[in-house]
């Protein structure tokens, strides 16, 4: 209809600036798995990027050597509730503590279901150093 006026869905963000802050983050390819992926490539080790281990889990890992059946994900502070670096949001708060204890409980939840079928998970932080990353995921591919 001409003239109607639309409405924005309501929203978790307390405004609209967080909003769009939010919008703008990335769920693959951020700096910390560029990096780790490229020292990994330099190394010789190929993988999948971004892809699900398992076809019925709805869940991916961030990167995947599958004929090895090692899943690696490399968790955001904030989003995952970093021991080390999260800090909880002054505004929003119950939103935020549920929102990252859900992610927390995925993750265990994610790793138990990987590990059942023959997986082995390996976890790493966003604020770990990457050559720290790329060396560990090169032992556990060579093991």
């Amino acid at each position: 209809m001409m003239g109607a006026m639309t409405r924005e869905p309501s929203s978790w963000a307390t405004t609209p600036a967080t909003r769009r802050s939010m919008q703008g983050n990335k769920a693959r390819d951020t700096s910390p798995e560029l990096a780790v992926r490229r020292l990994l490539h330099a190394k010789g080790l190929r993988y999948r990027v971004n892809v699900r281990p398992l076809p019925d889990l709805r869940r991916t890992a961030d990167i995947v050597f599958t004929k090895q059946k090692i899943a690696v994900l490399i968790d955001g502070c904030f989003w995952h509730g970093c021991p080390e670096h999260y800090t909880r949001p002054a505004a929003n708060r119950e939103f935020w503590d549920a929102k990252v204890n859900r992610n927390r409980e995925r993750d265990a939840d994610t790793d138990r279901e990987l590990e059942k079928a023959g997986w082995t998970v390996v976890r790493f932080w966003e604020h770990e150093a990457p050559t720290d990353v790329a060396e560990s995921i090169r032992r556990a591919v060579e093991s």
